[in-house]
Formats: structure tokens, C-alpha cells, sequence
């Protein structure tokens, strides 16, 4: 892959974080322009609604929990958007024109059916914005090809196939504006970059890895050197695809975020690519290791940076004290365990098609305990579904304990985009398809 230019990033305010209530702020970066693309059901959506957020969170020390409140917690739970509401939903506007696509980049193609696992516990969600889906694809083509060079021509049939604009549009339907849609789209496709460069499917390898996440870190985490060598640093940061990519989509998240919500992404990302190097351990020895360590394993590389920013994308703060307090990190782990599970299940026979040996829940239940592949996959199932049950009963219990309208805002946000997630997971037929055991 040629080494890319210098990105285009110039001196840009950070948009001001509102605390309480939230307001949504546009986002305005260097090279995207704002397209005032509404939030679905405007009047009536997250955004506008914080009066009904606190209104619920004020009553809700008073009141055990109740369906109503559970299934604000999980987010949406069947056709429409009412599980985004705390109060039923007003009739949605006609939806907003389509954004049209650039000659060169054409509109993603509609979602496949699909259909999910059965026996996964989930919850069904509308098809995300079309609008939306179509503007945020053309853009982070725009910005996969022209801004970052993040794959190569002979990959672009994969890169559309991920359908990452339908998953991220999915995934935070309270998104503002198409730029904050974009703060997470640019991530997530960094993310996978690294993974399938460093890791998977694209030359990535066991052997060397520690080496390579470190300085792909640094991408995020800037090295403070000598004025010796840091030149020589900030130019390795242009020297391959994930570090172009990891650099660049930084950059535009960090305009967007307060520090502390920056340092929390860091961190995340840093339990992360530890978790991708306890996998690469376990390649380089043979390793399969216990059902316990594996779901240990999972817990660190797993989807947790993607919910996490949910707050940055919806345009307000989860401040630092509510993001650490121990029932939260416990909400944020268990729906990170959650989506990672469900992401095991549903690649379930693309990772087994890759060669060598590859790690997912069914495959160490199978080896560990002794089970059919069949009976090691619904055992997985299982597995997902105790971890879907128990980070719903933890958000409910958490939303009535700390009833902070930030707190049920962040809460709702992350059980939207674990139903997101699912979404995605079951629609992206290009990827995945389900064994055959029913």
C-alpha cells in the first residue's frame, strides 16, 4: 500500500458538549461538510426530548421497575422506533428527501432479509434512515479511498459488502447529523482495518502483532519524544493502511469529544488490542484455551469501543464520574460480551471456511467440553442469551438507582446499539450465513 499524503486536518473548535439537558451541536470537521439530514421522528426523538428524560428518571427511585422501563433499556422492540421514547410516539414526519450519491459511488444496495439465529435472544429494529444510509456511504468511501488509502482497488467489492453506512446508521438512530454519524463510521472502519491487516484476513499474523498494535496505538494515544525523533514517529503514522486510517479517524473523533470522552475511547481501544494479542498468543502455542478464559478473552477484544462513544455521537456527555461508577462499566462489559457473542454465532461458518484453527465460543465448547458442533452452537446461544439477560436487568437496575437523565440517556444509547448490532449481524448475508442445525 503506497504511503498516503498528509491528511488535510487544520485548527477546528470543538463543538461545546451540553450537560444537562442535552442539546444536540453539529459537528463541523475539516473536509466534511454538514448536511442537515434530520434525526428520524424529529419533534419526538432523543434529542428533543430531554423534559420526558427527566420527568421518567425523577419518578423512577419511586417506582420498581416496570416493562415500560425495560424496554426503554433494551431499545427498540418491534416495528417503529417506540422503544426510543419514553412517552408513546408521535406519528413521524414524511421522511426527509434523499441525499443523492456522487456519480462514482453508488447508493449501497438494500439490506438483505436474512434471518436470525434461532433462539438468539433479540430485539427487532426499524430499517434504519435510507437517506442517511446512502449519504454516510458515500462518504467514508470518500474518505476509505481518497483521504486514507485504507484498502486497495481489489478489495472494494468487500469494503461495499461490509455495509458499514446501513450498520452505524443502525446502530445510533439518535444521531444529530450525518457528521456525527460519521465520527463513528470513520472508528469502526479503522477498527476493522487493523483487525484484518494486523490479525485476519488480510495478511494479518500472530507472529510480530504486539509490535505492530503499539505503534498503530500510538495513532491514538500521540508519542510525547524528543524533538530528535518526532518527526521521525509522526511519519511512520502515514506508513500503512491501519495507521492512516486509525490516525485520521482520531482526528475527527477528537474535534468532536470532550477529552475526558477521548481518553475513555483510549482506553477502550487499548483493552482492546490486548485482547487481540491474548488471541495471538494462543495461535502462535495451539492454545485453545478453557470456556472461563475464553469468555475472559472476549471481554477485552470485543465491540465494548463502539457503544462507548455512544454519547459522542448523539451530539451531549456522559460525564467521567457516571462513565466509571462500577455499575455502568458493568452495563458497558456485559453488552460488549453480549454483541461479541452474537458476532461469534453468526460467523460462525465464515470463520471456519478461513484456514487453520480460528477461536470462536461454539468451536472451544466443542473442544473443551466434549460436545457436537451442533450442541457446542446452541450452548453458545445460550451463553449469549444469559449475557443479553443479564446486562438488560443490570441497565434497568441502574436507571432506576441513578435515575441522572444522562445516565437513562447513555443507558438507552448502548441498548440501542447492541440491537443495532444484531440488526446488521442478521441482514449482512454478504458476510454471514447460519449452519445448518435446525
Amino acid at each position: 500500500m503506497p504511503t498516503g499524503p498528509a491528511l488535510p486536518f487544520g485548527p477546528a473548535a470543538r463543538p461545546l458538549h451540553p450537560v444537562s439537558p442535552p442539546v444536540p451541536v453539529p459537528v463541523s470537521v475539516p473536509g466534511s461538510e454538514a448536511v442537515p439530514v434530520p434525526a428520524e421522528g424529529a419533534g419526538g426523538d432523543l434529542v428533543g426530548e430531554p423534559p420526558r428524560v427527566a420527568a421518567a428518571a425523577a419518578a423512577a427511585p419511586s417506582a420498581a421497575p416496570n416493562p415500560a422501563l425495560e424496554r426503554i433499556i433494551r431499545g427498540p422492540s418491534g416495528v417503529g422506533t417506540a422503544g426510543l421514547f419514553f412517552t408513546p410516539r408521535q406519528a413521524p414526519p414524511a421522511a426527509p428527501p434523499a441525499v443523492p450519491s456522487a456519480p462514482e459511488l453508488p447508493a449501497p444496495p438494500p439490506a438483505a432479509e436474512g434471518r436470525p439465529i434461532p433462539g438468539l435472544y433479540h430485539h427487532p429494529v426499524p430499517e434504519p434512515d435510507p437517506a442517511r444510509v446512502a449519504e454516510v456511504s458515500r462518504r467514508i468511501k470518500r474518505w476509505a479511498v481518497d483521504e486514507v488509502e485504507a484498502y486497495p482497488p481489489e478489495w472494494e467489492d468487500q469494503f461495499d459488502g461490509f455495509s458499514v453506512g446501513r450498520y452505524m446508521v443502525a446502530c445510533h438512530p439518535d444521531a444529530p447529523t450525518v457528521d456525527h454519524l460519521m465520527i463513528a463510521t470513520r472508528l469502526m472502519v479503522a477498527e476493522n482495518v487493523v483487525d484484518d491487516c494486523y490479525c485476519e484476513d488480510h495478511g494479518g499474523s500472530p507472529v510480530g502483532l504486539g509490535g505492530r498494535l503499539l505503534l498503530a496505538h500510538t495513532a491514538l494515544d500521540p508519542v510525547h519524544t524528543t524533538a530528535e525523533y518526532q518527526p521521525e514517529w509522526a511519519q511512520s503514522l502515514l506508513s500503512d493502511a491501519p495507521r492512516r486510517s486509525y490516525r485520521s479517524a482520531m482526528e475527527y473523533f477528537t474535534q468532536a469529544a470532550t477529552p475526558s470522552q477521548a481518553d475513555r475511547y483510549r482506553h477502550d481501544m487499548a483493552r482492546l488490542h490486548m485482547g487481540y494479542l491474548a488471541e495471538a498468543a494462543w495461535a502462535e502455542t495451539k492454545y485453545v484455551p478453557e470456556v472461563s478464559e475464553y469468555l475472559a478473552m472476549r471481554q477485552f477484544n470485543n465491540f465494548r469501543p463502539c457503544p462507548t462513544i455512544t454519547d459522542t455521537v448523539g451530539g451531549y456527555e456522559l460525564p467521567a464520574d457516571l462513565h466509571a461508577m462500577p455499575a455502568m462499566q458493568r452495563v458497558i462489559a456485559l453488552a460488549g460480551n453480549a454483541t461479541t457473542i452474537s458476532n461469534d454465532l453468526y460467523s460462525y461458518t465464515k470463520e471456519l471456511e478461513s484456514p487453520g484453527l480460528h477461536l470462536n465460543l461454539p468451536v472451544v465448547i466443542a473442544a473443551r467440553e466434549g460436545l457436537s458442533d451442533k450442541e457446542a452452537y446452541l450452548k453458545a446461544v445460550e451463553v449469549h442469551n444469559d449475557l443479553m439477560h443479564a446486562f438488560e436487568a443490570a441497565a434497568a437496575e441502574l436507571a432506576v438507582s441513578c435515575p441522572d437523565p444522562r445516565v437513562v440517556r447513555f443507558l438507552r444509547g448502548v441498548a440501542v446499539w447492541v440491537d443495532g448490532n444484531h440488526y446488521w449481524h442478521r441482514t449482512n448475508t454478504y458476510r454471514y450465513s447460519l449452519p445448518d442445525f435446525w
